[in-house]
């Protein structure tokens, strides 16, 4: 039987954990689990580190961004069409999105593309983005991004490899600085 703190995380605080095996007064022994050795614990017994049983560990999906909030991931071979997407801070696309959209960060997968328009604070861009695009905050291109249309940022980052092109302007202001680039690679 597995126990749900296994499965989020999560300890009930208010029922003590019953023994696994009742037979004799040999100590309660974990059964096997299909998700790896010992991942049912008694919460009284440590568990050593080991390459049978690692420590658990805390990672980030996104190097730049701290991700906290609601977040929508379109997966791949997926196609997300005509929709407006709001109260979203993180959008993954690594299928197809055509849509409008406010939010706080977005991240294009390699294998992603978006089109449409989009009002973000940060943009990380490994895939496609055609559109009209204001980043308020960070706009980074990474070497297999590309990114066409009407494009707005407060900073810039472009790996080598990356493409922007298109009506390209510094700052999201109403009296931007314009620059004008054809292909920036």
């Amino acid at each position: 039987m597995l126990r749900s703190e296994t499965l989020f995380g999560k300890r009930e605080t208010n029922t003590p954990n019953p023994p696994l095996s009742t037979t004799g007064n040999t100590p309660a022994t974990p059964p096997k689990s299909p998700f790896g050795a010992n991942s049912v614990n008694n919460s009284t017994t440590p568990t050593a580190s080991s390459p049978m049983n690692p420590a658990p560990q805390v990672t980030s999906a996104s190097s730049s961004t701290n991700e906290v909030g609601s977040k929508l991931i379109v997966g791949p071979n997926i196609k997300l069409k005509g929709v407006e997407i709001t109260d979203c801070d993180t959008l993954v696309v690594e299928g197809r999105v055509e849509a409008t959209m406010d939010s706080r960060v977005i991240q294009i997968a390699e294998i992603g593309a978006f089109k449409g328009s989009a009002e973000i604070d940060i943009a990380e861009i490994r895939g496609e983005f055609d559109g009209d695009l204001t980043v308020r905050e960070k706009l980074v291109i990474y070497s297999t991004g590309k990114v066409s249309g009407k494009i707005r940022y407060g900073k810039l980052v472009i790996e080598e490899g990356g493409q922007l092109s298109g009506d390209v302007q510094v700052g999201t202001e109403s009296a931007p600085k314009t620059l004008s680039v054809a292909k920036a690679v």
